[in-house]
């Protein structure tokens, strides 16, 4: 789903003025991610469980940004991704907000057999309803942008699904 309005806070928010498009303070994501417990395969099981390798699948694709960024109250992960990288089919337990600073997403959302798609370009954002799955594909350019959700990241459960992915080779 796609939203759009006004901003609102509950005036805790900082203010940082900092450029997530430039090429400074960019690290490798970290591709360990198998085992994490917040992290949950489509059928329910333990994602470390999964007959797909995260490690394989976003080797090389994705990086995060060290640049602090000091809003208390802004649930944020600022993110790039290689031109071309497709983000397997996941959902969350929280809303999502994406927000796209520099190149663009094309997001397909919603029922596997019949997906809508939007392409989301600098300036823009989509919102993804908690439950609603999605697959996004970073553009010729690759994208650089910013995940948010309401609530701490700490809160934040993924299901994946089984679509995008590399499978393990020890299954």
């Amino acid at each position: 789903m796609t939203l759009s309005g006004p901003a609102a806070h509950d005036g805790q928010v900082g203010m940082t003025f900092d450029s997530l498009v430039d090429d400074l303070d960019w690290i490798p994501m970290s591709l360990e991610q198998q085992h994490f417990p917040s992290y949950f395969w489509t059928d329910g099981s333990s994602f470390a469980d999964a007959p797909v390798d995260f490690r394989a699948t976003f080797d090389g694709a994705m990086w995060m940004s060290k640049k602090p960024i000091e809003f208390r109250a802004f649930n944020r992960n600022p993110l790039r991704v290689r031109a071309g990288f497709v983000v397997p089919r996941h959902e969350h337990n929280l809303d999502e907000m994406i927000f796209v600073f520099q190149g663009e997403y094309s997001i397909e959302h919603g029922d596997v057999d019949d997906p809508e798609t939007v392409v989301v370009r600098p300036g823009e954002f989509f919102i993804s309803e908690a439950g609603t799955p999605y697959t996004m594909t970073a553009g010729p350019e690759g994208v650089t942008y910013i995940e948010t959700w309401p609530k701490p990241v700490t809160m934040l459960e993924t299901t994946w699904h089984d679509v995008g992915w590399i499978r393990r080779v020890d299954v």
